[in-house]
């Protein structure tokens, strides 16, 4: 086996599993995927939200064992820190952890809402108001962030931890066609048209199987 790989499951569906993928790319780690099967067990309650302990991504390298999307950050900050994953400014930094801790720990009716679907769009979904509540958090996040850094990126001209972590919330408001103001509509094509992401989204597009209780009806 390759001295680093990363476990993920499913790329149309794992917002968790896109976090860490997104963030080795970033961090310039080379690594070999391993794939959990659609059926198993603990990858289908990690993306059904059922899993208090999610273990999926989880990366392998050099002996360490990491499976939370901000610790793999940290300790990928820790090997390349060059590769500018938290930004050198003390303040700044400060604020990156904070808006990557709130988004790990929070937004839960979005995320049950408005599952990650890359496959899927939705045009016109109905939106329920505690989401919209989320949605309404998430973009005063980016709005800030933004007109302190001159984007293009939450921090300016370098993706960090918090574009990663931020990663499936953009898939989601493409899929459900949230209505963003221009500002958040042109970090959203940034993110969307990053090399990284648009390899991840072919990639899920051509994954052959669904997972049915994640096809949301209207």
């Amino acid at each position: 086996m390759a001295n680093t790989t990363l476990t993920i499951s499913s790329k149309n569906y794992s917002s968790w599993s896109l976090r860490g993928w997104l963030l080795a790319k970033f961090a310039g780690l080379e690594f070999e995927e391993v794939v959990t099967a659609p059926d198993d067990a603990s990858a289908k309650a990690e993306l059904l939200l059922l899993s208090s302990s999610i273990l999926v991504p989880c990366l392998r390298h050099e002996g360490a064992t990491v499976w939370d999307t901000l610790a793999i950050g940290e300790y990928l900050n820790e090997l390349n820190p060059h590769a500018g994953l938290l930004p050198e400014d003390r303040v700044q930094r400060a604020h990156c952890r904070s808006i990557c801790g709130e988004i790990h720990s929070g937004f839960t009716t979005l995320r049950a809402s408005l599952p990650v679907n890359l496959k899927g769009h939705f045009p016109g979904f109905k939106i329920w108001s505690r989401a919209q509540a989320d949605i309404d958090r998430v973009c005063a996040i980016w709005r800030d962030c933004l007109a302190t850094s001159g984007g293009p990126f939450l921090f300016g001209e370098r993706r960090t931890m918090a574009d990663a972590m931020y990663a499936p919330v953009v898939t989601r408001f493409m899929t459900y066609d949230v209505k963003l103001d221009p500002l958040l509509a042109a970090y959203a094509k940034t993110i969307m048209a990053m090399p990284e992401m648009q390899q991840w989204i072919e990639a899920a597009k051509a994954e052959p199987a669904d997972v049915e209780e994640l096809e949301v009806e209207y």
